[in-house]
């Protein structure tokens, strides 16, 4: 029933935006307790928390057979990240760079998605066979995730040394983990309730299962980040936000994708090449946006053009139903 479906839409959205909350008052107490930077750990723990709902919805695609599912709704949570969320917390926060953002952190998102793009279209042809993930593709996304993790960890620290310390009355381990599994408990339940819900009001006007996937599933599985870094701007904390956005889009890729593939392999069926190139210009443009004026920072009209692209390539989608 249609009541029904809006009132459980609504009831995940409270889960998804309490347990943004707590997970990032939790990731922030463990970040000041280890020394570890707060961009890693939005990089990490914030970012994996919130790419659950990803890995939950296209996990379940793969096992059923819709492997083009999988792949839309990573595709298209990855474009609404960073030209969607970055967007609104720009116009909320501006959100600064680091020299690490710019030199490593944000390079390492758009390798990922030339990587992406590599893999799946076969060496861009040269090796022939038809677009899709094999199970060796798989295999080597996520070997590149358990690389890319150990990586972090151990910059993390070297990270810390150089932010700026803050009086900040530290949080008890027991209760910050407690906050971060609570958290993450709330955005996967809820991210799971919304997309459910939210995907069967729109089959009833009979849309397409590429254009659900890249935008309605998308826009849902991708909650979780918005809530967690609008929160997280709001509480100042914008390294932390731009963490979760480039971990979340990198774990969506090498995690998601990996793991979807290795459980069932697929081929590209309607995801076109201009879904996929999207994903590289969102990055790009996040990469330009440091290099732009003099100040290192995503500002509010770069949020706003961020803003205007989403708008403009869902108009785009819709149109091309």
């Amino acid at each position: 029933m249609l009541i029904v479906d809006v009132i459980c839409i609504l009831v995940g959205l409270v889960m998804i935006l309490v347990g943004s909350d707590w997970l990032v008052d939790g990731a922030s107490g463990v970040a000041r307790k280890y020394g570890i930077s707060e961009f890693v750990i939005g990089m990490t723990i914030v970012g994996i928390g919130t790419s659950m709902p990803e890995l939950v919805s296209s996990a379940i695609s793969a096992i059923g057979g819709h492997g083009d599912m999988a792949l839309g709704n990573v595709t298209g949570s990855n474009i609404c990240n960073v030209l969607l969320i970055l967007g609104v917390t720009a116009l909320i926060s501006p959100i600064g760079y680091t020299k690490s953002n710019i030199r490593k952190d944000i390079p390492l998102a758009l390798a990922v998605s030339l990587f992406l793009l590599l893999v799946l279209y076969n060496g861009f042809g040269l090796f022939g066979g038809v677009p899709g993930i094999s199970r060796a593709d798989a295999l080597y996304l996520l070997l590149f995730f358990v690389i890319f993790m150990v990586d972090s960890f151990k910059s993390g620290k070297q990270e810390a040394a150089e932010e700026e310390n803050e009086e900040v009355k530290p949080m008890p381990v027991g209760k910050a983990v407690v906050l971060i599994v609570l958290g993450l408990a709330g955005l996967v339940f809820g991210g799971r309730i919304f997309v459910d819900h939210t995907v069967n009001i729109a089959e009833q006007f009979h849309v397409s299962e590429a254009f659900i996937s890249i935008t309605l599933m998308a826009v849902g599985t991708s909650l979780p980040e918005l809530a967690t870094c609008v929160v997280a701007a709001m509480k100042g904390k914008n390294q932390l936000a731009l963490g979760n956005v480039i971990g979340s889009n990198i774990f969506n890729i090498l995690l998601i994708i990996g793991a979807s593939g290795l459980i069932s392999p697929f081929e590209i069926q309607s995801i076109s090449a201009v879904d996929m190139a999207m994903v590289v210009v969102a990055v790009v443009m996040l990469w330009m946006a440091a290099l732009t004026f003099k100040k290192r920072e995503l500002d509010r009209i770069e949020g706003a053009i961020f803003l205007l692209c989403y708008i403009g390539y869902i108009t785009y989608l819709s149109l091309n139903i």
